[in-house]
């Protein structure tokens, strides 16, 4: 695995607030995790708040794990719904940037952003 750490511990977690819904990353979103990022944003889309993905504690991604934001996005679109990318740490933001993605993506630097741009 290239700029990866196999002992990296992969966690999720939500927030419930006021007009949107919180999913924050931590760890290494790869193809060994991407499936289950991929449902839990999915997931955020079952009320018809913004949605923002927090990745500031992700140390790496691959392409299964953008695979998985690029779903996000497009059931936002689907929908009418804010999505964001909340916070990404450099190597996120490094791979976004690689691939162009920085330019698809509304990135934002907290959840007050978040909300502020709906």
């Amino acid at each position: 695995m290239i700029g990866g750490n196999p002992t990296a511990t992969n966690s999720v977690s939500r927030e419930d607030g006021a007009g949107f819904v919180l999913v924050r990353l931590s760890g290494e979103v790869d193809l060994s995790w991407s499936q289950d990022v991929r449902r839990v944003v999915l997931a955020a889309f079952a009320g018809d708040a913004a949605v923002g993905i927090e990745l500031s504690a992700v140390g790496y991604i691959d392409s299964s794990g953008i695979a998985a934001l690029v779903e996000g996005l497009q059931q936002a679109r689907a929908n009418g719904r804010r999505f964001a990318l909340v916070a990404p740490s450099d190597a996120v933001r490094a791979v976004l940037e690689l691939a162009r993605l920085d330019r698809v993506f509304a990135i934002v630097a907290d959840t007050d952003a978040l909300l502020a741009s709906a």
